[in-house]
């Protein structure tokens, strides 16, 4: 698949990078932590034909453009989806989000029921299921000011981003050096950059629990998608998701994925997502 071009959107939160690709109704894509929008290639290149599909690299990730003292919580990163779909001029959208992009979807959504046409989660922040116990040692590596030799020590050596990785990923060894510096290397290319991450660590779950209220009252059809073995985010979560959102039509159970399953085996994703949308998930 050859590459995507890499577009701007002018926001009050920045210069929003983003990929976009397809034609129709408009799905948007938001990866998690560590990631950016690269994430989505595969998925995109078979759900194109159903829809236009728009992934964005979030605030403090990828090729987005951000000031050193803004404002990165899941709290901001929602009013950036929201200001993106301004900019774009897009009423509705079929949001699809994994890890730490699935509390701030829930978030934008929650908040801008009328913007979503549907809501397909993967594996992701839920409630207050954060800081998950897997992530604290990491949490601890940012407030020891180790987080950029971690970043670097990836950089250098793709054996330990694979091991790195690992907690996530069924088959680290499978995903290709090319793929980890695609994602890595815009979040260490400099001290800034490194601070910038930092600030996404700082957080914790309140926002997602405060919006709950909002997410009992929102109809928008939704789709829960939830690899098994996500040492993160276990499966009570989706059936937690399934039973608090009054629109969500069903749990799939992706045996033996973890976290970043979208990455590796895209097609677990893709044909749930694609009954999902030809089931008739549009509104109006």
């Amino acid at each position: 698949m050859a590459p995507d071009t890499m577009r701007y959107a002018k926001t009050p939160s920045g210069d929003i990078a983003y990929v976009d690709r397809g034609d129709g109704a408009t799905a948007l894509f938001v990866h998690g932590v560590f990631l950016n929008s690269h994430l989505w290639r595969h998925v995109m290149a078979q759900v194109s034909d159903l829809r236009r599909c728009v992934a964005v690299d979030l605030l403090a990730h990828g090729a987005t453009r951000i000031t050193g003292d803004q404002d990165v919580s899941f709290d901001a990163q929602a009013r950036m989806l929201e200001e993106v779909c301004q900019a774009l001029n897009l009423d509705q959208v079929d949001v699809v989000a994994n890890d730490s992009g699935g509390g701030i979807a829930q978030i934008f959504a929650a908040r801008h029921p009328s913007r979503i046409r549907s809501l397909t989660l993967t594996n992701c922040d839920v409630h207050d299921n954060y800081p998950p116990a897997p992530l604290l040692p990491l949490m601890k590596a940012v407030d020891d000011g180790r987080l950029g030799s971690i970043g670097r020590g990836m950089l250098n050596d793709v054996t330990f981003a694979r091991k790195f990785f690992g907690v996530g990923l069924e088959h680290p060894e499978s995903v290709s050096e090319e793929t980890f510096r695609t994602y890595l290397a815009p979040l260490f290319a400099n001290p800034d950059r490194v601070r910038d991450l930092e600030r996404f660590f700082k957080l914790d779950c309140n926002q997602t629990v405060a919006v709950e209220p909002l997410l009992r009252r929102l109809e928008a059809p939704s789709l829960v998608v939830w690899g098994t073995d996500d040492i993160f985010f276990p499966l009570k979560w989706a059936y937690w998701l399934r039973d608090t959102i009054p629109g969500c039509r069903d749990v799939i159970e992706v045996q033996g994925a973890k976290l970043f399953f979208p990455e590796e085996r895209p097609e677990d994703l893709v044909r749930p997502l694609r009954a999902f949308w030809q089931a008739g998930s549009r509104r109006g």
